[in-house]
């Protein structure tokens, strides 16, 4: 069979002051592959844990034709020009490998672009204007994705991730083929049932490692179990996307629209009796140090300090200082800390050369609330151009560009600062810079989730920390003005309503 593959992958926080621009997916990638199109495809995400990649392994005997793959990390909106540009090379793509049997897309679920409030439901539905209501199209999505009636509408079959950390990317896009090879032997296209979760839930309490979404999903995978022909999911939603279909999500395929509606009905009624069991301690920045800072007297691992709100996998900026200078506050000892990202900050400490100090004002230029850059006489330990490759269970066969980097030492903590944003989500992103995370008291890292998957191990705690940033873990204090009304802003939580936000 021939089918055409690409891939567009954003995560949009809409109360991020940052945007997606052509060049954060065409030069960046924000820790992802850059855009590529054609053949080069296939060995640029070779070997990655990315749907597109379990896809392709997935698809032996078949003519792949690849059109474009393109990512960046989570910011603001997308700018017009880079979905339109990036959106057109994928339609084009297809158009010139006419005729296709079959379209997979490698999509995230939660982008909004300036001018669209859905862009994968957009995308979809450009797909399907030019291959026509035969040609069976699959996309896998991300467990963050805000699922909405276009996408379902426009798509054959969508699948989701059903981890969090994501390590089981590239799983699903074996699934994802799975579920198209039904279609190419003849099976019609299935039922679906979608249903909308009428509450929000914060990243940090989303993760499958943690009750009750360990529990949701092992679910999940028992109640498709029960029946090979049902295809079930549950995204819990990017609660960051302020337009009206930002919700968790759970939908189900089956033969028949009975089959679809019963699996979709059952796992819904499961989230919504697990709404109360969201939620733990969230520190402050000083009470996380503090704590940190006794168990690591006699602790044999390193304490872990996840700084949520700054985690630029959720669009924040990776750069606010809110959680460092309390560590300095309270002269805490054998820490870390990354990534900080400030590109003059490392072109600095690189014009200053290793061993030798150098007086900047470092971090917090993002102009989130509450923080500010920390000037003060840094010492640069070790330099590096930002080149590694990853090992860990999330960032797996990954090969990161941080760009200029500097390990950079004030007082007992050390500082990883890159030039490029993404997510502290691997160990190798402290051992580049010359740390070895395993011998920390304490390590911070801005992340909400994935760094679980590589660093819970090594972690004698781990402590959730709120400290200034654009990705705030109680979405009841978000600014919102579109949401649907009566959707709880939070777990248990208040309601939103259109009529308050638009007095």
């Amino acid at each position: 069979m021939r089918i055409g593959i690409g891939g567009f992958q954003h995560e949009t926080n809409t109360f991020a002051p940052s945007r997606a621009t052509w060049e954060e997916f065409a030069d960046k990638g924000g820790g992802w592959p850059r855009l590529v199109s054609g053949p080069p495809m296939f060995q640029a995400v070779a070997g990655a844990n990315i749907p597109v990649a379990g896809f392709i392994e997935a698809m032996p005997g078949h003519t792949l034709l690849p059109t474009t793959w393109a990512a960046a990390s989570p910011s603001g909106h997308v700018t017009r020009d880079a979905y339109e540009r990036i959106a057109g090379m994928i339609l084009d793509g297809l158009r010139q490998a006419l005729p296709l049997d079959a379209v997979y897309l490698d999509l995230h679920g939660a982008m909004v672009a300036e001018h669209l409030d859905d862009g994968e439901g957009e995308l979809l539905r450009r797909v399907r204007a030019l291959v026509g209501p035969a040609v069976p199209i699959v996309a896998s999505l991300d467990l963050h994705a805000n699922v909405t009636r276009a996408m379902v509408a426009h798509a054959d079959s969508l699948v989701c991730y059903r981890t969090y950390p994501h390590i089981d990317m590239a799983d699903t896009g074996r699934r994802a083929a799975q579920l198209l090879d039904r279609r190419l032997h003849g099976m019609p296209r299935p039922y679906v049932a979608l249903r909308s979760i009428p509450y929000l839930i914060s990243l940090c309490w989303q993760s499958t490692d943690i009750e009750p979404s360990r529990s949701l999903y092992k679910l999940l995978e028992d109640l498709e179990s029960r029946d090979p022909t049902i295809s079930l999911s549950f995204a819990t939603g990017f609660p960051a996307a302020d337009f009206p279909e930002c919700a968790p999500t759970v939908w189900a395929y089956g033969d028949t629209q009975d089959d679809a509606d019963a699996a979709a009905d059952a796992m819904a009624r499961a989230v919504l009796n697990a709404e109360a069991d969201f939620g733990g301690k969230i520190h402050t920045p000083d009470e996380a140090v503090q704590a940190a800072m006794a168990m690591a007297r006699d602790a044999a691992k390193p304490v872990i300090i996840a700084d949520v709100q700054d985690n630029p996998g959720a669009g924040g900026s990776s750069d606010t200082t809110g959680i460092l200078r309390a560590l300095l506050r309270h002269r805490a000892a054998n820490a870390a800390i990354g990534l900080i990202v400030d590109p003059r900050a490392a072109l600095a400490a690189h014009q200053a050369g290793a061993g030798n100090t150098v007086k900047i004002a470092l971090g917090g230029h993002s102009g989130i609330p509450d923080d500010a850059p920390l000037e003060a006489e840094y010492l640069v330990e070790t330099l590096s151009d930002g080149r590694f490759d990853t090992h860990g269970a999330f960032y797996r066969g990954f090969h990161m560009d941080l760009g200029p980097s500097a390990c950079l030492r004030l007082d007992g903590v050390r500082i990883v600062v890159a030039s490029n944003k993404v997510q502290m989500a691997d160990q190798e992103m402290f051992r580049f810079a010359g740390i070895e995370p395993t011998r920390q008291g304490i390590l911070v890292v801005k992340s909400s989730a994935h760094f679980r998957a590589d660093f819970t191990d090594i972690a004698h705690s781990i402590l959730v920390c709120a400290a200034p940033g654009s990705m705030l873990m109680d979405a009841s204090r978000q600014p919102w003005t579109r949401l649907r009304h009566g959707i709880r802003m939070a777990p248990c939580g208040p309601a939103f309503s259109a009529s308050a936000a638009s007095a």
